[in-house]
């Protein structure tokens, strides 16, 4: 297996090409998946994310009493990444979370990971649970990503939770998430940026930002994490917006600017198809810029769709 930090120390400064997938809801077929994926594999992404969604609950009458029942709407992290590493040839990275987990059932997980030859992870906190207004963790839960990333990097020092010896060391590297626009949840910027230091402390080996459509917003960003000392690769997330309804969606459940000219091209478009490629035309020129000032990687949200994306990378890749 080859670390995600490996692929960019050897590619010669040249920008390279990622994605992120989100498995199918429960009951779909992982073809239709693999049909959207396989047009961008021509571009040669060497590694592909793979979301991780934490479990739902409904709640049942059962025997006549009511109980909660956890459901899981989008199952088959761990099973997609292997079929990916084996259709492909590719590195899967799961998303690792701390909502709805245990640190031994992390663990567990973590070590399912590890036998199977995947070796590079995603670490995240994860959202709150659906109809909760903040983050609860899990009774013997992490709380937050810095201490995920502190359990990993135990691991791949050989150390378990209940071992006192120490155990074959895993080898994991780790990806974290920023927000070049901060976090909603954190007070201020520079709160968010100490928080983001933490994970890269505690082992984090690259950061992946959450989508943005400013690239002065990245620029900034990447900056402000040089002046406190995380030096470890920033690779910025691109979304081509590709409906009007995004203009609005977007902003409120991710927190980001919509600069005025994109919303103007989007607006100003007669039909779908006018939209999206206002989206396409926007993520190329992002593309070029990034590609330009000699990022790691573009890492395309492809929301498991392929054709905005395969538009984009064929204008710069």
């Amino acid at each position: 297996m080859t670390k995600i930090t490996e692929y960019f120390k050897n590619s010669g400064g040249k920008t390279l090409f990622s994605i992120e997938i989100i498995p199918p809801v429960k009951g779909q077929h992982l073809g239709e998946l693999m049909r959207h994926i396989e047009p961008l594999m021509e571009f040669k992404p060497p590694f592909i994310e793979v979301t991780y969604h934490r479990e739902e609950f409904i709640e049942k009458l059962v025997n006549g009493e009511l109980k909660r029942i956890p459901i899981r709407k989008r199952p088959g992290t761990l099973g997609i990444c292997a079929a990916l590493m084996q259709k492909f040839k590719v590195e899967a990275v799961p998303h690792v979370i701390c909502g709805g987990f245990t640190q031994e059932e992390t663990e567990d997980f973590l070590i399912d990971l590890h036998y199977l030859g995947i070796e590079n992870v995603l670490a995240l906190r994860g959202d709150q649970e659906k109809g909760e207004d903040r983050f609860i963790p899990k009774l013997g839960g992490h709380a937050y990503a810095n201490e995920l990333v502190e359990q990993i990097s135990r691991m791949n020092k050989g150390h378990l939770l209940y071992e006192e010896t120490e155990s074959f060391p895993t080898n994991f590297c780790v990806g974290v998430a920023a927000y070049p626009e901060k976090h909603f949840e954190a007070v201020s910027l520079d709160t968010d940026l100490h928080y983001l230091k933490q994970k890269v402390d505690a082992g984090a080996d690259y950061v992946v930002t959450q989508m943005f459509f400013d690239n002065q917003k990245y620029f900034d960003f990447v900056k402000a994490c040089r002046s406190i000392g995380i030096q470890v690769p920033i690779i910025p997330g691109i979304k081509p917006l590709a409906t009007a309804k995004q203009l609005e969606v977007l902003p409120a459940i991710f927190h980001l600017e919509i600069p005025q000219e994109l919303a103007k091209s989007v607006l100003s478009a007669s039909n779908p198809a006018g939209i999206k490629q206002a989206g396409i035309e926007w993520a190329i020129q992002q593309g070029k810029e990034l590609i330009q000032a000699g990022v790691p990687a573009l890492h395309f949200y492809t929301m498991s769709k392929s054709d905005s994306v395969r538009s984009i990378a064929s204008a710069l890749f």
